[in-house]
């Protein structure tokens, strides 16, 4: 079993900053891809940002230039640097992980989810 805790949202100004993680634990024998998605109320699920173990990064069209994702392989650690924020952006924020655990393929974990609410 694998567990996501997130942390690091709340409100922010139009055009402000913040910075969002997760970390991994639990029985992890390969950590794969990690990301973040995003929920606004009344929509779907759409991806924001993934990042594979090799480093390799993919973004959502609305927020290429603005976001940035990376990760720290040796703390199972995957953060998320929002920049110029907008209020388009308020959100649940979702982690994701694919994970390989003892006796098991790869699965999908998710996190907790974290509201970010960009408001002035």
């Amino acid at each position: 079993q694998v567990q996501l805790v997130q942390s690091g949202g709340g409100l922010v100004q139009p055009g402000g900053s913040l910075r969002l993680s997760c970390t991994a634990s639990g029985s992890i024998f390969r950590l794969n891809s990690m990301g973040w998605y995003r929920q606004a109320p009344g929509k779907e699920r759409d991806l924001v940002a993934r990042i594979a173990a090799s480093g390799n990064t993919n973004y959502g069209e609305s927020v290429k230039g603005r976001f940035t994702i990376s990760r720290d392989n040796a703390r199972n650690t995957v953060y998320l640097q929002m920049n110029g924020l907008k209020p388009e952006d308020t959100a649940v924020y979702y982690c994701n992980a694919v994970a390989t655990a003892p006796y098991s393929g790869p699965q999908d974990y998710w996190g907790q989810g974290t509201q970010v609410i960009v408001s002035s």
